[in-house]
């Protein structure tokens, strides 16, 4: 069971992470286009998975070949995240898409609910469900507007990326592998695919990397450095630390930041239902991730007692 130290340690580190990928739709807005998709992914993931392969050879430890299985099947799962995430971006406004991409934590206690055959409180989801009313509230300004097809590949985003933290939990949990290991084998399979789908669609990687200037570039390594190697390295530790719920629910703060760099930054324009929304959000992720640690410490503490009951009165 984590220390009061430990726990705010991981939920710290997840939180830097939801507001590193809070910031990425607005770099993704500035350096991709519908026929470059491919091209900026294979080139991320290639950067990415080079400099974590060089981190793994200077530690000198063996990747095991559970390792290797896992990082490939999380591997494939992160790769669609990123093809329905990033061709969302690059058909509808980096706003929408840091907002939708949230739904994320309604989707993952819905699956592992299902996985675990176990029921969270009901109050879990009215807690999503403020979450879910905020979102709403900051996507439409308060109108309800019909999807666009960039929000439909985002919402699919958030589906495929419920399903990859869960299916990490359950594949990595128990299993005492390598977090580094686990995150570089991840990143390379996408970058293995990103590569090879490059040479039969899309834009050619040469010639997206001809059109970089020098400011394309630094927000280009921003991406590779702070949103994919930090970031993704950090989930994977994290998720084998605490649950996927609560990873979800502290990453669901992700809108929240990407709504904060588009107001500050990109000088979006948010009316007063966007900033209530924004509050709905805070609160419904807050009083969710406060019952999903009840919960959880309560489901812990029924099985600690069930595996070491106390001796028998005489």
């Amino acid at each position: 069971m984590l220390t009061l130290a430990s726990r705010f340690r991981v939920d710290l580190l997840l939180l830097v992470v939801a507001a590193s990928w809070g910031s990425t739709y607005l770099v993704a807005k500035e350096l991709v286009t519908p026929s470059s998709v491919i091209a900026l992914l294979a080139v991320r993931m290639l950067l990415a998975a080079a400099i974590m392969a060089a981190v793994v050879t200077i530690r000198r430890r063996r990747v095991t070949a559970t390792e290797i299985r896992v990082g490939v099947i999380l591997g494939i799962l992160l790769a669609a995240v990123f093809a329905f995430e990033t061709f969302g971006i690059a058909h509808t406004s980096a706003t929408n898409a840091g907002l939708i991409i949230s739904l994320t934590m309604v989707f993952t206690p819905v699956l592992e609910s299902v996985t675990s055959r176990s029921r969270l409180p009901g109050r879990f989801f009215l807690a999503a469900g403020l979450a879910v009313v905020g979102v709403a509230l900051l996507a439409g300004g308060g109108a309800l507007r019909p999807p666009s097809l960039g929000d439909l590949l985002i919402l699919v985003a958030a589906v495929v990326r419920a399903v990859h933290v869960t299916a990490m939990h359950r594949l990595t949990g128990s299993q005492g592998m390598d977090s580094l290991h686990l995150t570089t084998v991840q990143l390379a399979t996408c970058a293995a695919l990103f590569a090879a789908l490059s040479m039969v669609t899309g834009q050619p990687i040469p010639t997206y990397l001809a059109g970089l200037d020098a400011g394309s570039w630094a927000l280009f390594l921003y991406l590779v450095l702070v949103c994919t190697v930090f970031a993704f390295f950090v989930q994977t530790w994290a998720v084998r630390r605490t649950s996927p719920s609560r990873v979800s629910l502290l990453l669901g703060t992700e809108p929240v930041w990407a709504a904060i760099i588009g107001i500050t930054i990109a000088h979006d324009a948010v009316g007063v239902a966007g900033y209530i929304g924004i509050v709905l959000i805070l609160a419904g992720t807050g009083w969710g991730r406060s019952v999903e640690q009840r919960h959880r410490l309560a489901v812990e503490a029924r099985a600690t007692s069930s595996t070491h009951p106390s001796s028998p009165r005489r």
